[in-house]
């Protein structure tokens, strides 16, 4: 199971290690798509790490203009000139490279934290027509209820002063990140008024996705041999390809569509058991699979990923958040097989000693010696 704490971890992970080749091939295979009706002029804050490559790839295809901006770690040669990329580090307030200018579009991709939005407030209210914030699923108070919409009660701060939290206060207490992404979004309808579009994803998933969350069923699964996979099978999950999300904000931003959104997928009941089972029609090779319960994975602390049970946990309603309105507002999934085997294939072209790493889930040996405990427990 994945905590927030896990979720914040991971996300940094993203957000340093998301690699290039990923939109060079989203451009490519973005050549044949039609040309927007009205070309906008959008800036993206962020831009680099995981879904926003795609969201850039995509609004060029579509003959948008693009600006981003960010720390620039990142070699611009990724934009290969197309892009204009400003400077500036939210971290200590340096927005200056956005002062005096005007865009049609805001998409705002890695605030946590409400005095980021505060703060871009204060440069681009009055100067952008539609602001875009991503938010998360963990914005809700109870992440154990079933059928979670966008009505739902959202996480209260119980901390001393929200503008003054930063990066480090909330690694140190992970229970502020929902609470403090709920204030992003109202500082967001603070300082923007109507013209503003809340999405919540819930696990993003696919080609860029460094925190190997998703990216360990289809690795392991194409390893062979026995899997151990948590729960009965039956245990519902929700995943969106970044790919999936960047595009549709860019539509989004294109219908200036306004309110609050859930980003989850698919648009079916996508069960673990499915999911694996869809790992392995892509990946084919001998593979069987063990599913252990809820009480095994506790006692031994297993560390499975993207895995809730339907009960028990603060967080089994994440599997069964309601995408109704955003479907309606345009969402659209590819197939899962797709998903699956565009990611591996991303995956296997990253350096061997990166590929040999665990970022998500357990070793072999960890897997081996749980599987071995398990069938001694149930032996006849």
């Amino acid at each position: 199971m994945t905590t927030r704490r896990d979720l914040l971890k991971l996300g940094a992970l993203a957000a340093a290690g998301a690699t290039l080749p990923s939109f060079a091939a989203a451009s490519a295979a973005m050549a044949d798509i039609p040309k927007a009706e009205k070309p906008l002029d959008i800036l993206i804050l962020g831009g680099t790490g995981f879904t926003g490559p795609f969201q850039v790839a995509y609004a060029l295809a579509r003959g948008h203009k693009v600006t981003t901006f960010n720390r620039g770690k990142r070699p611009a040669l990724e934009w290969a000139g197309r892009v204009e990329q400003l400077v500036g580090d939210r971290t200590t307030g340096d927005l200056k490279s956005l002062e005096g200018r005007k865009w049609d579009v805001c998409i705002d991709n890695p605030t946590s934290l409400p005095y980021w939005v505060r703060d871009a407030g204060k440069v681009l209210a009055g100067k952008v027509g539609h602001y875009l914030f991503i938010s998360t699923i963990s914005v809700y108070a109870d992440g154990s209820e079933h059928g979670i919409d966008e009505d739902s009660a959202l996480a209260q701060y119980a901390g001393k002063d929200a503008m003054a939290e930063t990066w480090e206060s909330m690694r140190a207490n992970m229970e502020l990140y929902g609470q403090l992404k709920a204030l992003s979004e109202a500082e967001a309808h603070k300082q923007f008024g109507k013209n503003v579009t809340i999405v919540r994803p819930g696990y993003i998933v696919g080609p860029r996705d460094e925190t190997d969350r998703f990216t360990y069923w289809p690795r392991r699964i194409a390893e062979g041999g026995e899997v151990m996979v948590p729960g009965d099978g039956d245990d519902p999950i929700q995943i969106i390809d970044g790919r999936d999300l960047g595009e549709w904000m860019i539509r989004l931003a294109e219908n200036g569509t306004t309110g609050v959104f859930n980003a989850c997928g698919p648009d079916y009941t996508l069960t673990m058991d499915a999911a694996v089972h869809g790992c392995h029609a892509v990946t084919g090779g001998p593979a069987s699979f063990t599913h252990v319960p809820l009480e095994f994975i506790e006692k031994n602390e297993v560390a499975l990923p993207i895995w809730v049970p339907r009960a028990g946990s603060p967080y089994s309603g994440y599997g069964t958040v309601s995408n109704a309105r955003a479907i309606a507002a345009g969402l659209s999934f590819r197939p899962l097989a797709t998903t699956v085997a565009d990611l591996l294939a991303w995956y296997r072209g990253l350096p061997e000693a990166r590929q040999a790493e665990v970022r998500a889930g357990i070793s072999r040996e960890r897997e081996a010696e749980l599987l071995r405990v398990w069938h001694a427990g149930n032996a006849a």
